[in-house]
């Protein structure tokens, strides 16, 4: 299995920091303990663990959601030291000369992104090691999910969160709530420590247990606390929560191990002055040229030292004057850079604050048109009407001849759309440029490609608008610190833009970008703005449901053990099952403890029943929690309707995905995760039309292998599993059992993912030998997709990259490591991702051209949502059938396939019901 290492980088850094002696300076006497500290650490994770997937995370410069929630949250924390904030840009640049994955993001601290990533990793199977000292996070520890102190080499599991805390990981919360935390400003229940804290929770329970019965508690300054205090500790219990649903916006592959950029740390470490380490580093990389393959990333930034800093021009234009000649300024230039500052990032909330401008590197304008006085003493900022600016503008920015760029203008478009602009003649958005030249490398905040590729480091938002608590809103920023920070946005968006523009042309891939990504961008822009119409009475019925089914199963579970036990913890679940109900299959963590994660719990189900019903309450739970509770609170309370973000820029495979809600990962092969579905409803009048491409991955395959078989049986609109059966085994189609096709299917899907013959064997419950067997028949059957592989295979160990149907690349670093489980994840990934990637080409195709044909021939028709190979479009019940019928034109002949390209589509009142197909 893969083995993810999230890193806690504050929690590390500070800890080096003060580790790490503090006149350890370089010969210009800036300090450098932690980033050697810093370092030191990440060598000895990287060799000790030898992780496949590694994750640096690191909090957001301001505040986060739990100051919005307490104001004085982590308030009274003193300032940075100056001597530790000088070090933090170069912890950030030897994270990224490691190619370590850096993830902040905005609202979120680094614990609710760690949360996320590790949650997900372990409902994959993976095993995860959270590396920080962080209490907060000893709420995840699991059977797949570790926690690591690397400086006192110690390894936590529930066993040992346990002997610390005196309770397991899944009470954690519940002490913090009692107990408080007085680093984090959490206040807690006064008078409660953490040995009273456990002392409440083991006779009672849980934080709710030991509130409802604090009038039967006998110490009197306890009893008294415990009835004043219990909404602090309600809300303590809130704060200390780990947001696991965090938006980070980047799939667990992306997090693969890739081999250090040694130019960029050699670099770093002569300007560092670590002496020694770059000697080490030199030697180790000398021995290794002659047997280790560099990954071939002709893609790669420039090292910052090759960068030449332009000196900006920044023009405040506050008066018509000013105004005329910006405009002359955009009427005449090549390429206009623009961008836009808000209130929100949310574009149904974000009421326009300034525009900036740029048409020549080194020189920007910005317009300020919604700044605010920050209080009754101070004068308003001047600046001009929106009204006229808007009449001056708006024949500049819908003017389809006019050429715009900028970064990220899928926000910018909806921004300008909410006031009565419809921005028109857009040429390049950087992020995209960024996306195609290296997919999947970073998520491409302009922040970082800045510094990447012009080696610039951009204004942080807190340096202009404060952090935590005392951060305020950009239209309470001053026009003295407005004017710097929007004018470089719109000066490196320009820069960026032609700089990024011509090395895709130089290598003839631009194409990617002006006629996939670009297009795609806007039409990401209109599902964006129209969003989805959610039943929230839909939702709450199931939320009940769910919940009153949750009750009725953890009463059968106790019955069925003969004994009441909180379901919730593995410690007590495992006790049960192995130890006194004597089940065997039992197999024990590294802390001594049993396991109870998925695969233990699917193995067991199918004889027992506690197992079987502990699944269900997990699925449910998690249905409850993510979605049925979720979802209503994300409805906007001017459209009605729930409005995603979908992340075009991210994934390394070209696929979409989403954020804010996550509709990507919206269960399915459940009853109850269908029913989710149903919630997502038409406007009445309106219908939702699903289409659906069928079984496209596999017709991909037969595409690319060009196998006869594959190829016929597509062609003659076979059932592709039964004939898979029947070629397999030899034997007629109308002789396929239905057992027969149940394994053709796994074997098909399993060879695009590289399954293993151990993987086949365990999916489907027979021996190594037959497994092997199965494969080898299988292609003897299909004798061209083993050739297809194998040239895949040694393509991609030549190029370093794989490539989709229309040049989309994904990059393989690891194909050539001397690490097998790396090298292994990486020849799965480039079998995989031609076809995974191929997919998302088609369907971005058909977006295109469908909402092209939309606006012409059905201009009141919309695309709301798209979610893995699935499009809906909502449209009038009256125009149903003619944009059905356009519906799946446009999706079959998005791309000429070997085979033809098949889309099944359905109608109804609801998601659900337009999908049953």
């Amino acid at each position: 299995m893969p083995h993810l290492v999230l890193i806690d980088g504050p929690n590390y850094v500070f800890r080096a920091f003060h580790a790490v002696r503090h006149n350890l300076t370089n010969s210009k006497g800036e300090p450098t303990n932690a980033v050697f500290g810093y370092v030191q650490m990440l060598r000895s994770i990287l060799k000790d663990l030898g992780p496949t997937h590694v994750s640096v995370v690191f909090d957001p410069k301001g505040g986060t959601f739990r100051n919005e929630m307490y104001a004085d949250y982590k308030a009274h924390r003193p300032p940075m030291p100056e001597e530790l904030a000088s070090q933090w840009p170069w912890v950030h640049k030897v994270t990224d000369a490691f190619n370590l994955n850096r993830i902040c993001i905005k609202n979120y601290e680094a614990d609710d992104v760690i949360a996320t990533l590790a949650r997900q990793a372990e409902a994959k199977g993976w095993d995860v090691t959270i590396v920080s000292t962080d209490k907060d996070l000893m709420q995840l520890v699991s059977d797949k999910i570790w926690m690591l102190d690397t400086m006192k080499r110690v390894e936590y599991g529930a066993e040992e969160v346990k002997e610390k805390w005196g309770v397991g990981p899944e009470r954690i919360q519940d002490l913090l709530a009692l107990a408080g935390d007085s680093a984090d400003n959490i206040p807690g229940v006064p008078g409660i420590g953490p040995k009273t804290a456990v002392q409440l929770l083991e006779t009672y329970g849980d934080l709710e247990g030991v509130l409802s019965h604090a009038p039967e508690i006998k110490q009197n300054k306890r009893r008294e606390n415990l009835i004043e205090f219990a909404e602090d500790a309600r809300l303590s219990y809130r704060l200390v929560a780990l947001d696991m649903q965090t938006p980070v916006g980047i799939e667990l592959d992306a997090l693969a191990v890739s081999e250090p950029d040694r130019p960029k740390l050699k670099s770093l470490f002569e300007r560092l002055e670590f002496r020694r380490l770059l000697s080490e580093f030199s030697d180790a990389e000398q021995d290794e040229s002659t047997t280790t393959a560099e990954p071939i990333t002709d893609e790669a930034p420039p090292a910052e030292s090759n960068s030449i800093a332009i000196k900006r021009t920044d023009i405040l234009v506050d008066d018509e004057h000013k105004l005329n000649q910006l405009v002359a300024a955009l009427e005449a230039a090549e390429l206009i850079a623009m961008d836009t500052e808000t209130t929100s990032m949310r574009t149904h909330d974000a009421e326009l604050v300034g525009l900036s401008f740029s048409v020549r590197e080194g020189e920007a304008y910005y317009l300020p048109v919604g700044h605010r006085a920050g209080d009754l003493l101070e004068p308003k900022p001047k600046q001009l009407p929106l009204e006229t600016v808007l009449a001056a503008l708006r024949p500049v920015l819908e003017s389809p001849d006019l050429a715009k760029c900028g970064h990220n203008l899928k926000y910018d478009t909806q921004v300008l759309r909410r006031i009565g602009i419809h921005l028109a003649g857009i040429k390049a958005d950087s992020m995209l440029l960024a996306y195609c030249l290296y997919p999947g490398k970073y998520p491409p905040k302009m922040d970082t490609v800045s510094e990447d590729y012009l080696g610039q480091s951009c204004i942080s938002y807190e340096e202009v608008a404060g952090k935590g608590a005392k951060q305020i809103g950009f239209d309470l920023v001053t026009l003295e610190n407005a004017v710097p920070y929007a004018c470089e946005d719109a000066d490196i968006a320009l820069r960026l833009s032609t700089l990024l523009s011509n090395k895709l042309s130089k290598k003839s891939r631009l194409k990617r970008h002006d006629e996939i990504e670009l297009p795609l961008s806007m039409v990401l822009a209109d599902m964006e703005w129209h969003g989805a119409r959610i039943d929230s009475a839909q939702l709450a019925e199931l939320s009940s449901r769910f919940g009153e089914r949750i009750q009725q199963l953890q009463t059968e579970i106790h019955l069925a053990a003969g004994e009441e036990f909180n379901i919730q913890s593995p410690k007590q679940l495992g006790e049960l099952l192995f130890d006194k109900l004597g089940i065997d299959g039992g197999k024990k963590t590294k802390s001594g403890q049993w396991a109870t994660g998925q695969e233990v719990l699917e193995k067991l189900a199918v004889e027992h029943e506690i197992p079987r019903l502990i699944l269900e309450v997990r699925q449910l739970s998690k249905l409850k929690s993510t979605y049925t509770d979720a979802l209503p609170k994300l409805i906007h309370r001017e459209t009605g309707r729930v409005h995603t973000s979908f992340n075009q820029a991210i994934t390394t495979t070209g696929r979409l995905s989403s954020s804010d809600p996550n509709l990507q990962n919206i269960p399915i092969r459940s009853s109850e995760g269908r029913e989710i579905r149903k919630a997502f409803i038409a406007e009445p009048g309106n219908i939702l039309i699903a289409g659906d491409y069928s079984q496209i991955e596999l017709r991909l395959m037969a595409h690319f292998s060009e196998d006869t078989a594959l190829c016929r049986a597509f062609e003659h609109g076979e059932d592709i599993h039964a004939a898979t059966a029947a070629a397999v085994n030899d034997i007629a189609l109308a002789d396929v059992s239905g057992e027969m096709r149940r394994r053709a299917k796994v074997i098909n899907f399993g060879i695009l993912y590289g399954m293993s013959v151990f993987g086949l064997a365990k999916q489907l419950g027979i021996s190594r030998g037959e497994s092997q067997a199965f494969i080898e028949t299988y292609f003897n059957r299909y004798p061209t997709v083993r050739a297809f592989m194998d040239e895949t295979l040694e393509k991609a160990r030549e190029e370093g990259f794989v490539e989709t149907l229309l040049q989309h690349r994904v990059y393989v670093p690891e194909i050539t490591s001397k690490n097998g489980m790396r090298r292994a994840y990486a020849e799965r990934t480039a079998i995989n991702a031609p076809l995974q990637g191929s997919a998302a080409d088609i369907i971005k195709v058909a977006m295109i051209n469908l909402h092209r044909r939309l606006q012409q021939e059905a201009p009141d028709a919309a695309i709301i949502l798209q979610v893995h190979d699935e499009l809906i479009v909502e449209v009038a019940e009256d125009q149903a059938e003619k944009v059905a019928a356009i519906m799946k034109e446009s999706m079959e002949s998005a791309i000429q396939l070997r085979v033809p390209l098949i889309v099944d589509i359905g109608m109804g009142n609801s998601w659900f019901e337009a999908h049953q197909l």
